[in-house]
């Protein structure tokens, strides 16, 4: 008898090895609240089959399949991947009220979430920031451990 696969599981690293293992610039965006400038970000305007996952505990977030140019600057989603565990809260940072987007199992900042979406694909934009992610290529789906995800590709 095989043993069941078992789903992979996601946690957040010390402060200690998040200092080491993050740049600057990620560290301020997920830790402390941070926003990149636009169109700075390493994703604003990648293109390419995959997936992004959160850079602090590897969670699965959004899909190149819904990504879309929102001419914001920032890389935009119409939703999260299947089964991403994001959590809202609001943000009155600059003045109003908006929704703030964090990582279920790591708690990193990752953007905002706006009601200005494509209104043929449930009228969302995640707004997130690229510090917070890191992209894996359909192709090293499997090498990577996130094989359940390449059928969204195939």
């Amino acid at each position: 008898m095989t043993d069941p696969v078992k789903a992979p599981q996601y946690s957040k690293p010390s402060d200690a090895e998040l200092r080491e293992r993050l740049t600057p610039e990620q560290y301020r965006v997920t830790q402390h609240e941070g926003t990149e400038r636009a169109f700075s970000g390493e994703y604003w305007d990648h293109e390419g089959d995959g997936i992004y996952v959160d850079v602090v505990s590897g969670e699965p977030l959004f899909s190149s399949a819904d990504k879309y140019d929102a001419g914001c600057g920032w890389p935009s989603f119409t939703r999260p991947i299947q089964d991403a565990q994001l959590t809202e809260n609001t943000d009155y940072k600059i003045g109003y009220a908006r929704t703030e987007v964090r990582s279920g199992t790591a708690d990193s900042h990752l953007g905002h979430v706006f009601p200005d979406g494509p209104q043929e694909q449930g009228g969302l934009r995640y707004c997130i920031n690229s510090a917070s992610l890191r992209f894996v290529p359909a192709e090293k789906l499997e090498e990577e451990g996130y094989g359940q995800y390449r059928p969204l590709f195939s």
